[in-house]
């Protein structure tokens, strides 16, 4: 981009028709979103106060600027820092806490989420390109959306308006480092936890889209965090597991004080975030086997990891998503380069003998997936399983036959009465808790959420 030169006035020189100039480089300064000059280089942001960036200036910068730039984002990281720690962590004994908030103020945060979420939707498609073949997913995912329509409203009730959800709780200090928490109804005595780490492509990820398990497993005593983390392309593979690390990590030091049990934390992602939180979770192990790695929280912490339609082999699968329409150079890009595939494929990561001791750390690890999932094969849950075996890591694939990839996540959830993934879930869950078991077997079937013949055809039209 040619650079811009604006006229700054000599007041030295007496006719005001004089003037020196000041060659400026959009790229020497911080921009906001907005600025004529730079609206083509900024990716939005769902938080406003997140826009501003900084680029690594061509030309270096007087002394009084640089100072001025350096105090600014000290005073701003020193804002957003106290800002999160007064608002992230609500005290039990708050007689406020548990309250819900004012009909305007959950309007309005229903109003920007809604935004948020067409936003990602509509960003998809962008990088997907818009050819035949994506016209026609687009329509059936119209198609499949309006189906489970039924469904998402009762869910989205529930999310914006149950005084047992607690939404967007900062958990650390980069854009969208927040997490929903569903509680228990019952609060007697602390209650075992599912972080959960929702999928989308790495791209439309959301941590709303946990709302419907996260609402089914708090109704068996069971606690919910689901994480959001950046997304491409406002942060690449490594900031995504960054932001996962960082969202374990407050669960594993922050739950007791929502009631939850810190010696009873699963981990769980599904799709795109069950690969995100293989990934955190093998990196943290081979943290804590290195020598003077400082960690927040520990592999030892987590009781089990549960993968739910995940795909942890990208070398087998970059050619797959680029015959899906998640073509090669995009996804290369959210994976940072071709180079970066072997340090994002756990299933190629354990078998590195090097690292012995960090797949020594690892919890047990079971991987839940339907045999009809045509976005991530199931041959991607089984294979991992028997690698991780392979390495003497505990670990079983459990596969659903017929099952599709977003049947095992929404429809069977949505079809109530009882429903195999889910009743396997919480039965690991409470493998050691008797009396949590007794209550299961007396537990009421689900309701359910969405008739069945709008289930049948939203299975037939899915995009997924």
């Amino acid at each position: 981009m040619p650079s811009h030169i604006l006229p700054v006035t000599n007041p030295n020189l007496h006719s005001s028709k004089q003037h020196s100039y000041l060659r400026i480089d959009p790229t020497t300064m911080p921009l906001k979103q907005g600025d004529p000059i730079t609206s083509t280089r900024l990716e939005s942001s769902p938080f406003e106060d997140e826009t501003i960036i900084s680029v690594r200036p061509l030309l270096s910068r007087t002394p009084s600027f640089a100072g001025t730039t350096t105090t600014s984002s000290a005073s701003y990281q020193q804002r957003r820092r106290r800002v999160a720690s007064e608002n992230s962590l609500p005290s039990l004994s708050d007689d406020s806490f548990g309250q819900r908030p004012s009909p305007a103020r959950e309007v309005d945060h229903a109003a920007s989420e809604t935004f948020l979420l067409t936003r990602l939707s509509l960003k998809l498609l962008r990088y997907m390109g818009v050819g035949y073949r994506w016209i026609m997913r687009f329509l059936a995912l119209g198609c499949y959306s309006l189906m489970l329509f039924p469904g998402f409203i009762q869910v989205g009730y529930h999310y914006f308006f149950s005084s047992r959800v607690l939404r967007s709780i900062v958990y650390g200090d980069q854009p969208r480092n927040r997490l929903d928490l569903y509680l228990p109804k019952n609060t007697d005595g602390p209650k075992p936890v599912v972080a959960f780490v929702t999928g989308g492509a790495w791209i439309i990820g959301y941590k709303a889209w946990g709302s419907l398990l996260g609402q089914q497993l708090s109704e068996r005593d069971i606690m919910v965090a689901c994480i959001d983390y950046r997304n491409f392309p406002q942060g690449t593979m490594s900031n995504m597991v960054e932001d996962a690390s960082e969202g374990i990590s407050f669960v594993c030091n922050k739950i007791a004080d929502y009631g939850g049990d810190p010696n009873r934390i699963y981990l769980m992602g599904q799709s795109a975030g069950g690969h995100i939180a293989a990934c955190a979770l093998v990196e943290q192990a081979i943290k804590e086997a290195g020598e003077g790695e400082s960690t927040t929280w520990s592999v030892s912490q987590i009781k089990a990891y549960f993968g739910l339609s995940g795909g942890y082999n990208l070398f087998k699968l970059v050619d797959y998503f680029h015959s899906r329409g998640l073509y090669r150079s995009i996804f290369l890009s959210i994976m940072e380069g071709e180079e970066s595939l072997r340090r994002f494929s756990p299933e190629v990561i354990v078998q590195d003998p090097n690292l012995k001791n960090a797949v020594s750390l690892l919890p047990p690890i079971v991987l839940f997936h339907g045999t009809a999932d045509y976005s991530i094969p199931a041959d991607s849950s089984k294979t991992f399983a028997e690698t991780l075996q392979s390495v003497g890591v505990r670990a079983e694939s459990i596969l659903y036959e017929g099952k599709t990839h977003t049947d095992l996540f929404l429809q069977d959830p949505m079809r109530g009465g009882n429903d195999r993934m889910f009743e396997d879930l919480v039965s690991i869950i409470h493998s050691d808790d008797r009396e949590a078991q007794a209550k299961d077997e007396v537990a009421p079937p689900r309701r359910r959420l969405v008739p069945e013949f709008m289930l049948q055809v939203a299975h037939m039209v899915s995009p997924f």
